[in-house]
């Protein structure tokens, strides 16, 4: 089956983790390593013959237009990440509205697309900020993969729909494209979608989750990684234990996990795999009421049932 990969375009001080010491002020101040990363990570996809969506950061597009360009030229689908990589649910909607204004432009400045699916920093559509999908969906957006159907104490909303599904809001449907997950016994929902999840554990967790969704629920997963991730020389600037293990750990084995992953699994990128769809009314999901799960049927047969 068809998977999805996909890529966060930020440098080393933009993760949530490192904000808590970094002020973003300063970003201008810092080497930026933004090219080494993503450099890696497109020869890599060359090497394999295979196409990502990067989902870039407004600043990073700004900063670095360059690159975005590059990523473009090498065939690869450009998502938004925001500009600033605020979380959405410490916004208001007109802030939310402004930043991702914001980016959009950045971005078709840089490589003269504008995007049209979209990824919140850390993940922080959630039932306080499920609001943004209206907006998303108002500025033109068809995709979105913001939602973390897992317990986390920064993003998350658990029991929502671990497949693609078709929300609806006043604006206008949107396609919410979450990062993969399996249920495991007892009804508790794990997380295999890569990022941390991948650097942290062994590959064989990952590559099991990949399967048992491609054969058991014939579900395309949704994988993600972050640039400075292959980059283990990197400064390092977060404070505290438990964010240098978030961000830290399992640098040196990133890149060989990556390489790991396309040799074993097919990959493309998230248009790809989900293109815009019909609609077809079902169950709701986990959702606020201003908006509305639906079916979404895959191409090539792919049924993919909205579930809890």
């Amino acid at each position: 089956m068809l998977n999805i990969l996909s890529v966060d375009v930020e440098d080393y001080f933009h993760p949530s983790e490192v904000q808590h010491t970094v002020d973003p002020q300063c970003w201008s101040g810092l080497e930026s390593r933004i090219d080494v990363g993503v450099h890696r990570i497109l020869e890599l996809l060359q090497q394999h013959n295979v196409r990502a969506t990067f989902f870039v950061l407004g600043w990073i597009a700004k900063h670095h237009p360059e690159i975005v360009r590059e990523i473009a030229t090498a065939g690869h689908e450009i998502g938004c990440h925001s500009y600033a990589h605020q979380l959405v649910y410490q916004l208001s909607p007109d802030q939310f509205k402004e930043d991702l204004q914001r980016a959009k432009t950045a971005i078709e400045d840089a490589c003269g697309f504008s995007p049209r699916v979209y990824r919140a920093p850390s993940y922080s559509i959630t039932q306080q900020s499920i609001w943004a999908l209206e907006i998303l969906a108002e500025q033109g957006f068809t995709h979105d993969s913001s939602i973390y159907p897992v317990f986390h104490d920064r993003y998350g909303i658990p029991g929502f729909c671990r497949n693609a599904t078709i929300i609806q809001t006043r604006s206008g449907p949107i396609l919410e494209v979450p990062i993969a997950t399996v249920r495991l016994a007892g009804g508790h929902v794990a997380p295999v979608g890569g990022g941390a999840y991948l650097r942290l554990l062994p590959y064989r967790y990952t590559a099991a989750g990949i399967r048992r969704l491609n054969r058991t629920e014939k579900i395309a997963a949704c994988i993600y990684f972050h640039p400075w991730e292959l980059d283990p020389d990197q400064p390092r600037l977060a404070s505290g234990f438990i964010s240098n293990v978030r961000t830290y750990h399992g640098l040196q084995s990133m890149t060989g996990k990556i390489e790991r992953l396309l040799s074993d699994f097919q990959f493309s990128t998230l248009t790809a795999v989900h293109p815009v769809p019909a609609l077809e009314p079902v169950e709701h999901c986990a959702l606020a009421s201003s908006a509305r799960a639906q079916e979404y049927t895959a191409p090539q047969g792919r049924a993919l049932h909205a579930q809890a």
